[in-house]
């Protein structure tokens, strides 16, 4: 089985949908045997241009290893799927398990603002 990184848009009315599509995804690649190394539900993210005359949409990134059938089955799925703008499936030469840039900033952004806080509350 080889490596695949998964990156999907989802249409930013219908995210309250995004947790059953990843359920709906991972457990299509766990059936097939294949295992699921990193998920991360990016949320709603600015898009740098429009896209349907949309400027905003849901982002979602996994790291699997699966069958190539699955891998079909899911571009299938993101094609035929309304909700799901854009898609992107590179192949990895390994497992990819640490946290992306994207969750990094993030964490380090909420820390910086953690600290502000508490600076704030020590004057």
């Amino acid at each position: 089985m080889r490596h695949y990184e998964i990156v999907f848009m989802v249409h930013p009315d219908q995210s309250e949908q995004v947790p059953g599509m990843i359920e709906r995804y991972t457990a299509s690649v766990k059936e097939a045997g294949g295992q699921v190394h990193r998920l991360e539900d990016w949320g709603r993210k600015q898009l740098a241009y429009p896209i349907n005359k949309l400027h905003k949409a849901h982002y979602v990134l996994m790291n699997v290893e699966a069958p190539q059938s699955v891998i079909d089955e899911l571009e299938t799925n993101f094609r035929y799927n309304d909700a799901v703008l854009r898609n992107l499936i590179v192949h990895t030469k390994s497992a990819v398990t640490e946290a992306s840039p994207m969750v990094k900033a993030k964490e380090s952004k909420a820390v910086e603002a953690v600290a502000d806080v508490t600076e704030e509350a020590g004057e």
